[in-house]
């Protein structure tokens, strides 16, 4: 059964922290295994990844954590991230990310992390996740090299005026204007089904709202919802769900 695989991932992952990730090849329980086309694999990460994801040469965290040398990493141990609970339990028991975990962890985010934040409904196809692995390695294979790199940042869906970006939202009026966004979007971020929006950086809320109310990201309920709201609402919505539980 399909659990049953991702529990068997799972403890193989506590236990191989100190597996080899200096090579070009990923070890497996069947030996030394190619881990893809990594130039594929970065046209990939912009479809799959870059939306949520830096890495590379001044990475940051945003939507979700940086990914630069992620390989061998205890899970949930970027610095200044706010995890959900579950993963930093796993973290805190001994997951580390390997290849093997990796590929666990994107084919199905909730099987292997079942309270996990990352809206994300997983890749099915093996190839495709080698490949992305394959990318993310250049960034923990060689650490000499990241600064030379350029990061591969997330795309910018919608230019703002700046006076829009600066607007300081009022995040009492955030948390009243947030009822009709918690009918979906459960507070506690998980998200299963539909995407968490706890914790999101200010910035990339108000982003995300715009291009809903312009008609840029594709769905019909958002940009309803997005239409209805003033610049100040977004914002306050912004400053809410950035500091849900200050």
């Amino acid at each position: 059964m399909a659990i049953n695989r991702f529990k068997t991932i799972l403890a193989a992952g506590v236990t191989l922290a100190a597996m080899d990730v200096s090579g070009v090849q990923a070890q497996t329980g069947s030996g030394a295994e190619p881990l893809g086309n990594a130039e594929h694999g970065a046209e990939l990460w912009e479809y799959e990844c870059a939306a949520c994801h830096e890495m590379g040469r001044g990475a940051e965290n945003g939507i979700g954590p940086h990914l630069t040398r992620i390989y061998g990493r205890r899970a949930a141990d970027v610095d200044g991230f706010t995890y959900s609970d579950s993963i930093e339990r796993m973290g805190r028991d001994g997951l580390r990310w390997t290849f093997r975990t990796l590929d666990a962890y994107i084919e199905n985010p909730y099987a292997l992390v079942s309270g996990t934040r990352m809206s994300y409904p997983g890749l099915p196809d093996a190839q495709d996740r080698a490949d992305i692995l394959a990318f993310m390695r250049q960034f923990s294979d060689m650490p000499a090299n990241i600064p030379e790199a350029e990061p591969t940042a997330r795309r910018i869906e919608i230019e703002l005026p700046p006076e829009v970006l600066a607007i300081r939202g009022d995040r009492e009026w955030g948390e009243y204007l947030a009822s009709e966004c918690t009918t979906c979007h459960q507070r506690d971020g998980a998200a299963m089904g539909i995407p968490s929006i706890t914790y999101w950086p200010e910035d990339r809320f108000v982003v995300a709202m715009h291009a809903y109310k312009e008609g840029l990201r594709p769905h019909a309920v958002m940009q309803n919802v997005a239409r209805r709201l003033d610049n100040e609402e977004i914002a306050a919505l912004a400053a809410y769900f950035a500091t849900i539980d200050d």
